[in-house]
């Protein structure tokens, strides 16, 4: 990004320029631009994480049919009854007859 200075005009909330007022007040900031320009910042590395997550879970989907497509998926319902034969009861909690 280029570090030359533009100067924008945007209407903020309320809320939002009593947020940058007191960052300035507090001395954290020197100026509302510099409150503003942090946030930016903040949200450009957000939005940089949130892209790669998502091109992550595409990775992981399109790996994923790809090993369906070759046979090497598993019967989602068989899962679920394994998992569910080796599970307690949710109405009768654990089994204690094993804990004495």
């Amino acid at each position: 990004m280029s570090r030359q200075n533009s100067k924008i005009s945007v209407k903020l909330t309320s809320d939002l320029a009593g947020f940058i007022q007191e960052q300035t007040r507090s001395g954290k900031y020197k100026s509302a631009s510099e409150v503003v320009q942090e946030a930016l910042r903040l949200l450009e590395a957000a939005e940089r994480i949130r892209a790669e997550r998502f091109r992550e879970v595409k990775t992981k989907i399109a790996n994923g049919l790809a090993s369906l497509n070759r046979g090497e998926g598993l019967d989602g319902e068989e899962v679920f009854r394994e998992l569910d034969a080796t599970q307690p009861s949710p109405c009768h909690g654990p089994d204690r007859s094993r804990l004495s």
